[in-house]
């Protein structure tokens, strides 16, 4: 296992940290390289078209009339 030091850290931001690192089920080094090296999923199928529409200024459409 790897070990990260930091030297000069403020103990209220490494309580935070061990913390949130306990709150994800990671040691501190494992939490700080994953928020710090994964990039972050994009959104699902829904939300990559709404931002390809959305570069372009939107999109409407018209709403069929409802039949009961």
């Amino acid at each position: 296992m790897a070990t990260i030091t930091v030297r000069n850290l403020d103990d209220g931001l490494k309580a935070q940290l061990r913390v949130q690192a306990a709150n994800q089920g990671f040691s501190m080094e494992e939490n700080i390289l994953r928020n710090t090296l994964v990039k972050p999923q994009k959104g699902g199928l829904g939300s990559r078209i709404h931002q390809r529409f959305a570069t372009e200024g939107g999109l409407d459409l018209a709403l069929p009339k409802r039949v009961d």
